[in-house]
């Protein structure tokens, strides 16, 4: 069974409220709070606690910047590119933190993300970007919690099908901009993040919380049926009149345990060699069946169609194995439906030996199948013909009553 974090984005998304889904998810406290500690940054607080939006219940984080510390952001701001500016002071920040690497690579990831789109934003370099949205304490402690927190939970699919933005304008440190804000657009731009439009007044969707998004989502595809194993709520601070909150939803895919894959792809340039050892490594890859059919290709070019039957958790392996051991640039996948006997191993005591027998029920429909290797190691130790054994193995397990 596949398991994936959905971020359902109905509510927009923030850095605050996803660390906030990601602590209701189950994500471990402790280790958020030894890891901030670790950081050894002055200036700020934090506060997780229970609280509701419009009468949701949920997680609320929140990041209290000191007045002193403040000031010195926007002193610095006004005479320095310093400490909390750049990518590369951010960066140090990361390293000195003690994580996993798992966690530094995807805080790191996530900064970067936010970094480029503000760079595009305001025309500079991305090792000249120095804004307060990147360096203020609040967004490192936001985007470095939620790489941890994420790292934490162990969950490497995730589901991102869209999210909900406002309209208008916001004040900002640039001035009055539109929603939504350059950033978060050139975000959407390059990652491909789908936005959907609402009537609300004022921003939905921060860069922080759409870089985190973008930096951890696989896919943007729901599972046609799917198990909840666990929700999230992370509460955001904005009043839009109604509740304001982040769904994190650990799914399994319901139908990974019956769905088929059929996989297909055309060849005409791989090695006989090569395509016999695709099939084994598919075999090994866990397909249920493998084959090939000779067929035509443009320039009426001799080939063989390679067919994978595949269950829907082992399609990526599949689709690996196709393009790691073939020549092939290219596939198709559909999904298909069987129809399967109940099917059992037996064990049939011959008069020169045991045989196993494969036994297959459908309703009334009865039949009983004598294993290849099995049938062929009692030949070969008897000194009887394969298909002698075989004949009387079918036999003797139709007759068995078994």
């Amino acid at each position: 069974m596949t398991k994936y974090l959905y971020l359902e984005g109905a509510g927009g998304i923030s850095g605050d409220m996803t660390v906030a889904a990601l602590l209701d998810l189950g994500a471990d406290r402790g280790r958020l709070d030894a890891v901030l500690e670790s950081l050894k940054l002055e200036g700020f607080d934090y506060h997780i606690e229970r609280k509701s939006s419009y009468s949701i219940s949920g997680c609320d984080f929140d990041v209290h910047l000191h007045h002193e510390a403040h000031h010195h952001e926007e002193a610095y701001h006004e005479h320095h590119h310093h400490e909390h500016r750049h990518l590369a002071d951010v960066y140090a920040i990361i390293d000195r933190g003690v994580m996993t690497d798992r966690a530094k690579a995807l805080a790191k990831k996530i900064f970067l993300i936010v970094a480029e789109a503000e760079g595009k934003a305001h025309g500079c370099p991305v090792e000249e970007v120095h804004f307060h949205e990147v360096g203020a304490l609040d967004s490192i402690v936001d985007i470095i919690a939620a790489a941890v927190l994420f790292d934490d939970l162990q969950i490497d699919e995730v589901i991102v099908n869209g999210l909900s933005e406002g309209r208008g304008f916001v004040e900002c440190q640039h001035g009055r901009l539109p929603v939504p804000v350059p950033a978060v657009l050139n975000i959407a731009e390059k990652y491909g993040v789908m936005l959907r439009p609402t009537n609300n007044d004022g921003e939905m969707v921060t860069p922080t919380g759409i870089a985190i998004a973008a930096a951890i989502r696989t896919t943007e595809k729901i599972p046609a049926a799917y198990k909840i194993l666990k929700t999230g709520i992370g509460l955001g601070k904005r009043d839009f009149g109604h509740a304001n909150f982040l769904r994190a939803m650990i799914i399994e895919d319901g139908a990974a345990d019956g769905q088929m894959y059929v996989v297909e792809t055309n060849i005409d340039d791989s090695t006989p060699e090569e395509l016999g050892l695709a099939m084994d490594k598919l075999f090994a890859a866990g397909a249920a069946d493998v084959h090939f059919e000779p067929c035509f290709m443009k320039k009426n070019r001799p080939a063989y169609m390679l067919r994978a039957i595949v269950a829907a958790d082992k399609l990526a392996a599949a689709e690996d194995v196709i393009f790691r051991n073939t020549s092939t640039i290219g596939l198709r996948k559909y999904p298909v439906e069987r129809t399967c006997m109940v099917r059992e191993i037996l064990s049939v005591e011959l008069p020169y030996g045991k045989v196993s027998v494969k036994k297959c029920r459908l309703g009334d429909i009865v039949r009983y199948n004598p294993e290849y290797e099995s049938v062929k190691a009692l030949s070969e130790a008897c000194g009887k013909t394969f298909r002698e054994v075989f004949d009387e193995a079918r036999r003797t397990a139709g007759n068995s009553g078994l």
